[in-house]
């Protein structure tokens, strides 16, 4: 595979362009990891409001009606709901794993089972997060198939 760089002077037609003979799990895990470098979201630590970069995010977290976007250093509070995040950024290497959580896959070191068909997905700051029965199913196949 070949890769390029072309240089340009107007930031507004930055873009970047994948040529393939076929769309692949890897074509694809390119397209949505570019996708995700450029994003930012805003959210809220006590009473300041801040931009923080998607690709940042380890997870995010649903808790009594708020939702929180955690990153390495901080905690985020958002203005949008867990479904709208899910929706938004589903082709982009976040995946819903229980009720409450939203992992970024690409800060996903590993999972492992545990109990009652549950698992466990280590990321890769130390942190554990269950992934519940009905999404087991669905992660491992993106984990173990490549998707």
């Amino acid at each position: 595979m070949n890769v390029r760089i072309n240089k340009i002077n107007n930031k507004e037609n930055e873009c970047i362009v994948i040529e393939c003979v076929e769309v692949t799990p890897d074509i694809e895990s390119i397209r949505a990891y570019a996708l995700t470098k450029g994003t930012h979201m805003s959210g809220k630590i006590n009473e300041g409001y801040y931009q923080f970069k998607l690709s940042e995010v380890i997870y995010f977290e649903a808790i009594d009606e708020r939702v929180f976007a955690y990153t390495k250093s901080h905690t985020y509070e958002l203005k949008t709901r867990l479904y709208e995040i899910e929706s938004a950024y589903e082709n982009q290497h976040f995946v819903r794993c229980s009720k409450s959580f939203i992992l970024n896959l690409m800060m996903l070191s590993h999972i492992s089972p545990a109990l009652n068909g549950r698992f466990t997905a280590q990321m890769k700051n130390g942190e554990k997060v269950m992934i519940s029965r009905q999404y087991v199913p669905r992660i491992k196949e993106i984990v173990v198939g490549g998707k």
